[in-house]
């Protein structure tokens, strides 16, 4: 009897203890004892505005999701490598999924195919990566945004005369789209020529003044010789406005810029800057926390999700829908 017992004690105890190290990496995922998912979050970089809305908009649907938000990007956005150490690391410490925007649409993939044979789901915002193992993507049709912005070019200088792009960086997929959108929409227009569509600003807003004024030398933008200038993002667009206002063409050449920020929209009031495409990058990491929790939990999600873009200007800027866009209520989410 006595043995009996004893050998019954030892196959309960055997059992928790299996029970144990079966819920170890479990828990490990789910991001802590309280059982709530642990998303990571990995911008571009986190020094712009863009970035810092999306931050916000992940945090509101962590709190409605009961998900805590890890949040952790290269501090700029040419860091490639920081970028593929941080989702390495998030893969690690066994995160319950990741939200990411690649800086480049080919070096994070294998990355990312390493987050999922490991078991952590991968959604992809902002810009596209190639290959298959990622759950969705989330983002902006950057390419209608950039047909957006080549249309009201085309309204803006007429239907003639010569345009300027300055690209922001090889393997960005998000900015290529756009590029190629608004080249597109000029294409339409056989009265404008594209004088320059293969100068690169860069990751940062000296690197892309620097870009600019050299630019509007060699397109002897001085003598008339540009009727238009389009920028992709936020810091090709901001670098090309001290550029204009430095060689005193603000205001002179029609100039759309994507993305905004308290010095773009300063310039659109000031007539410098003509248009700025906008992109909604609350609801962008809103939304992208959102379908990754749905997939973890075992609903079914969209492939491909467009946030929608606007186009901003002087005459509507004051409307309520595009104050909104860009002065999101960020203190309430980030405590900023």
């Amino acid at each position: 009897m006595l043995r009996r017992s004893f050998f019954s004690r030892l196959a309960v105890l055997g059992t928790f203890a299996f029970a144990v190290l079966a819920a170890g990496p479990a828990c490990k995922k789910s991001g802590g004892s309280s059982g709530a998912l642990k998303i990571a979050v990995i911008p571009k970089g986190t020094t712009h505005e863009f970035w810092k809305a999306v931050h916000a908009g992940a945090v509101k649907a962590g709190k409605e999701l009961n998900a805590e938000i890890a949040w952790n990007g290269p501090l700029k956005e040419d860091d490639l490598k920081g970028q593929i150490d941080i989702v390495q690391n998030f893969t690690t410490q066994g995160v319950s999924g990741i939200v990411l925007a690649p800086l480049n649409d080919k070096a994070l993939q294998k990355s990312v195919e390493d987050a999922t044979n490991q078991k952590v789901p991968v959604l992809i915002f902002d810009s596209d990566l190639q290959g298959s193992s990622h759950v969705s993507f989330v983002a902006t049709d950057n390419f209608a945004a950039g047909k957006l912005a080549g249309e009201q070019m085309a309204k803006l200088i007429g239907d003639k005369g010569n345009v300027v792009v300055l690209r922001y960086q090889v393997g960005s997929a998000s900015t290529n789209n756009r590029e190629e959108g608004f080249l597109a929409a000029i294409k339409a227009h056989p009265g404008i020529t594209v004088v320059s569509e293969n100068q690169y600003g860069g990751a940062t807003t000296e690197s892309a003044n620097e870009k600019s004024e050299s630019l509007l030398v060699a397109q002897k933008a001085d003598k008339g010789e540009v009727a238009g200038i389009f920028c992709p993002n936020e810091s090709t667009t901001f670098g090309m406005l001290l550029a204009l206002r430095k060689t005193g063409l603000n205001g002179k050449v029609k100039f759309i810029g994507f993305d905004s920020s308290d010095k773009l929209l300063e310039g659109v009031g000031a007539g410098d800057v003509d248009a700025l495409v906008l992109q909604d990058p609350f609801n962008m990491g809103y939304l992208a926390v959102k379908n990754l929790v749905s997939h973890i939990q075992g609903k079914s999600i969209e492939k491909r999700v467009d946030t929608g873009s606007k186009l901003l200007t002087k005459t509507n800027m004051g409307e309520a829908e595009m104050k909104e866009l860009v002065h999101p209520d960020l203190k309430k989410w980030l405590s900023e």
